[in-house]
């Protein structure tokens, strides 16, 4: 560990050091940071290793016709939470601190069901929808699709349940069981039917999803409710509905705007008919560029809630000084990972299978985009929690539009280049954007 601080730049360093020996607030936040990195990285590795298995498994048309019913689990899934995902790190803490464990108790209650009822009506409207309009999808969608929407009320289950985590500061319950359990059970599931049966299709793929879901939501739940017994009173629940939703639906549309931003190029590439091989090696390449942007996830797991507790206190100064310093370790671990993963770029992809390293250039063209938006940081969390999540919204919906208005033009010229065009020329202008409306509202020098 000490060779590895003397490698760093001296502010860097210094920053380092605090933050591993530190006993204060903001240490704390940076050791919980290093956790979420260790996590995301261990997923990053098993979520690589079981992509590249199932790429040669399936073949590249079945693989991309799987990660586009998955992309779809994605976006759906994150959204059947409607905010109380994240508005969750904030109510758990203020009635913790308050003593109103009637109230902690029916918020967990109230997300709990809202996010499993949502889940089943909206995967179940949604099939009914493909099913009536013939010809809204390639028929070598349908099926799969269909099946893998079966995942929904677990996977949003899972997704309250790790704001529930981060709500507590218990890392470990919040980021293992998604992002280390699931991807592990999915290549478990997909791995029986591949010895088994026979090698797995789309469909059989999105089966062994929907298991691996269900059982990774019922094992946090069952974890969660043990440590919950220890560190909350039991209390007949109390409910605020109209302030709980109040609170979260703005939330919702950030979230929901992200998610779309994130995997529109995905869905823009089936809708303009470009083939499923295609779009598996597209995939195969921004999976493997977008490794960088874990350090950029890491830091914002951390950095709302102390935003939050800051801005409450009204410590503006500490405020600035804490989001410039988050700011620093986004953007230089992820500029030194991207060149990394650029080296490395053509035996990554050569791992997926030899047709793969066709989507070499697209890396390049991905690690644009995601370096500018690693510059900027958590500064969009910053927004979210001090009381300008409508201009943050605003900014995402601005970036939605133009991402989807590019994939247009370009996806039908380009196909899969035009499609990295437009994602990263989107992260880019909502970076630029986050930044200059930061810097406007907090006007004290932010960056380091």
């Amino acid at each position: 560990m000490d060779r590895l601080l003397k490698l760093m730049p001296s502010t860097l360093r210094r920053q380092a050091e605090t933050l591993l020996t530190g006993s204060g607030e903001g240490a704390r936040s940076g050791r919980g940071a290093l956790t979420a990195f260790a996590i995301r990285i261990v997923s990053a590795l098993l979520a690589f290793v079981s992509q590249i298995l199932l790429a040669r498994w399936m073949g590249a048309f079945e693989f991309g016709v799987f990660s586009y019913s998955w992309v779809w689990v994605l976006v759906l899934g994150s959204l059947v939470s409607i905010g109380f995902a994240t508005s969750v790190i904030r109510f758990l803490p203020e009635y913790r601190e308050q003593g109103r464990w009637d109230l902690f108790q029916g918020f967990l209650r109230a997300g709990r069901v809202i996010v499993i009822l949502l889940g089943a009506v909206i995967a179940t409207l949604t099939v009914l929808f493909i099913e009536d309009w013939n010809g809204l999808l390639e028929p070598v969608y349908v099926v799969p699709l269909c099946i893998a929407l079966l995942s929904l009320p677990a996977y949003g289950l899972t997704d309250f349940q790790d704001g529930v985590g981060r709500a507590q500061g218990w890392i470990d319950l919040a980021l293992i069981p998604p992002y280390i359990v699931r991807p592990l059970l999915l290549f478990a599931f997909i791995g029986i039917f591949y010895w088994a049966a026979r090698p797995p299709d789309a469909a059989t793929a999105a089966l062994a999803l929907v298991f691996a879901c269900w059982v990774t939501a019922i094992v946090q739940y069952l974890a969660l409710q043990r440590r919950l017994k220890l560190a909350a009173p039991k209390a007949p629940s109390s409910f605020a509905l109209k302030l709980w939703l109040r609170t979260s639906l703005p939330l919702f549309m950030i979230d929901g705007f992200t998610l779309f931003i994130l995997n529109l190029d995905v869905l823009l590439l089936e809708y303009l008919r470009v083939p499923p091989d295609r779009i598996g090696i597209y995939f195969a390449a921004l999976k493997t560029i977008s490794l960088i942007a874990f350090v950029h996830f890491s830091i914002s797991a951390v950095a709302m809630p102390r935003f939050a507790a800051l801005h409450a206190r009204g410590e503006l100064a500490e405020l600035r000084g804490f989001l410039a310093r988050m700011q620093a370790w986004s953007f230089w671990p992820s500029l030194l990972g991207a060149g990394i993963l650029l080296i490395l770029g053509k035996p990554l992809l050569w791992l997926f299978g030899p047709d793969f390293m066709a989507a070499y250039p697209v890396m390049f063209i991905l690690a644009i985009g995601l370096l500018i938006r690693a510059y900027a940081g958590p500064a969009q969390n910053l927004l979210a929690v001090s009381g300008h999540q409508d201009k943050a919204a605003m900014i995402l919906f601005a970036t939605l539009l133009l991402n989807g208005g590019l994939g247009l033009a370009l996806i039908p010229r380009w196909g899969i280049e035009g499609a990295a065009v437009a994602i990263s020329a989107a992260f880019a202008c909502e970076a630029i954007a986050t930044l200059i409306l930061t810097k406007r509202l907090f006007p004290t020098e932010i960056r380091p």
